[in-house]
């Protein structure tokens, strides 16, 4: 098998690219690196420290802290935070489907796909609601 021809001079050029581009990307994540560090830094610095006993106490929604850590939580709250990370998620796919959508030739697939991933989520909303989530006790 013959080797490939090179021009002189082309390998380091595109070589250099190649990492300059990614010299770029490594310069920025320094800048950022440095930039939070320096404003961690400046808090620590300049915030005033005068512990208290009451600082160091630990507080909750301005109840003091008595008995156990344990307590009872209604199951109902986190099934409000389910039903809107799932609508949370219909938004983030309902906006690129609606670039695609407006693309010549995608028009009716992605049409058809829309309203399948709707129709998944009616039925899980028609679930929550003939369980009685949604109405709030």
């Amino acid at each position: 098998m013959p080797e490939p021809t090179m021009v002189a001079g082309t390998g380091t050029v595109v070589a250099a690219d190649y990492f300059q581009s990614y010299s770029v990307v490594g310069l920025l994540t320094v800048v950022g690196v440095l930039f939070v560090a320096v404003a961690f830094g400046a808090g620590r610095l300049l915030r005033p420290v005068v512990p208290t006993p009451e600082k160091l106490l630990t507080y909750e929604c301005g109840v003091d802290p008595v008995g156990e850590g344990w307590a009872h939580t209604q199951v109902r709250y986190y099934v409000y935070a389910f039903l809107y990370v799932i609508f949370a998620v219909d938004s983030i796919f309902l906006f690129p489907w609606a670039t695609v959508f407006a693309a010549p030739g995608y028009g009716a697939t992605t049409l058809v796909e829309m309203f399948i991933f709707l129709g998944f989520l009616a039925v899980g909303l028609l679930y929550a609601y003939k369980k009685g989530v949604l109405t709030w006790t």
